[in-house]
């Protein structure tokens, strides 16, 4: 599923189905050259954790850095939604002797779907696109009951330009600043470790890990070849709705962008990076409104 929504002020397009996600105009600047093919999984692949009713739960540490230090694991993990059933993802959780966890979602996907934590988890709710008012999520249904409009939707390339548009909002909107601001300032104080999430662990986390392993100093194509990593577990997840597509007729193949991610979305956050404050460190100095002393200390907690 998605954990895209985009802001009043990028709605320039007619709604879908029911309601078809506006159309968001990409960065009017070249974004970084990324390489696009295929990349090779990154070692920290094996720090991916199974806990049942999780997906896309992995540990942000194990990469090395550019200066020859690592990423600490075991300090800070991320994930798809929480709220899984039954007692085995509860008592998984625990094992990871969690002190807070940060969820990035709505208010209206967290009360939908709330999260079920170990006794003593603090839950921190930062809904880094409060300001957003259509959410992608909320048409996959009406995508799924009507393949014919669906694939004249997913074959417009209005879902690609929604998603472009989101990830550059994710840099410029008020409200994803605030919640990423509070997310790495309580990181950079916590005593024990912590884990963030939305949705699908893809899109607002993706940029949150993307973002954060940049400052440390993780370099561009690790950073990339770790984002790409949300994909397959998110499809493989979502696999029962794509059946259920196939079986009132659809592609499913044409329902795979909303379920992925793609090297250009990242790009066009590390591009309105660095064409508002020039550099990651500027966006989390200036963006993010953290002082040096904050980002210092974030690094002292996660690199050895």
């Amino acid at each position: 599923m998605t954990d895209s929504t985009t802001p009043a002020s990028q709605q320039t397009a007619a709604q879908p189905p029911t309601a078809q996600p506006p159309t968001a105009q990409p960065p009017t600047s070249q974004p970084p050259t990324v390489q696009t093919q295929e990349v090779p999984r990154p070692a920290s692949q094996a720090a991916s954790l199974q806990i049942e009713g999780i997906i896309n739960l992995r540990d942000v540490g194990g990469y090395a850095t550019t200066a020859g230090e690592m990423v600490a694991t075991g300090v800070l993990y991320r994930s798809g939604r929480l709220s899984f059933e039954g007692q085995a993802g509860v008592d998984g959780l625990a094992e990871l002797r969690l002190s807070a966890v940060f969820d990035l979602r709505s208010a209206a996907e967290c009360a939908s779907l709330p999260d079920r934590l170990p006794a003593g988890v603090d839950l921190v709710h930062l809904d880094v696109l409060a300001d957003a008012v259509t959410s992608l999520a909320a048409h996959l249904a009406d995508m799924f009951e009507d393949p014919v409009a669906a694939e004249e939707l997913l074959q417009s390339g209005k879902i690609r330009e929604h998603y472009l548009g989101t990830y550059k909002n994710l840099i410029t909107s008020e409200a994803a600043c605030s919640a990423y601001r509070e997310m790495f300032l309580q990181i950079a104080n916590l005593d024990g470790p912590a884990l963030f999430h939305c949705t699908a662990g893809k899109d607002r986390t993706g940029w949150a890990a993307a973002s954060l392993l940049s400052l440390l100093g993780v370099s561009e194509q690790v950073v990339l070849e770790d984002y790409l990593l949300s994909s397959e577990p998110v499809l493989a997840s979502f696999q029962p709705y794509l059946d259920q597509f196939a079986a009132v007729g659809g592609n499913p193949e044409l329902l795979k962008p909303a379920f992925s991610v793609e090297p250009d979305y990242l790009a066009t956050s590390l591009s309105e990076v660095q064409a508002q404050f020039g550099s990651i460190e500027g966006y989390f100095r200036t963006g993010l409104g953290l002082s040096d002393d904050i980002t210092d200390q974030i690094r002292r907690r996660l690199l050895h």
